[in-house]
């Protein structure tokens, strides 16, 4: 049985992920994948639900993406409050 507050912490997280590839780095798939050395695959499975990411990594996206993790957990928390 799954957890829909979970589920719902999960979806904006990917959101969150997402938005800041596409609109604060302006990056594809591909060159955020390139820059961190995984397969495009990577981004899409996380992206999509897919696969979860574990704080490490969370933090490794959020340096490519030149976004401190005290201002990811920032936008994480008022976009989680919206959900």
């Amino acid at each position: 049985m799954t957890n829909q507050s979970w589920d719902k912490q999960r979806e904006a997280l990917r959101e969150l992920l997402k938005e800041l590839r596409t609109t604060k780095a302006k990056m594809t798939q591909a060159e955020l994948s390139e820059v961190l050395g995984k397969p495009q695959s990577y981004i899409s499975k996380y992206e999509n639900g897919e696969r979860k990411l574990d704080y490490i990594e969370i933090r490794e996206i959020c340096e490519v993406l030149g976004v401190s993790m005290r201002k990811f957990s920032d936008l994480y928390e008022k976009r989680f409050k919206r959900v």
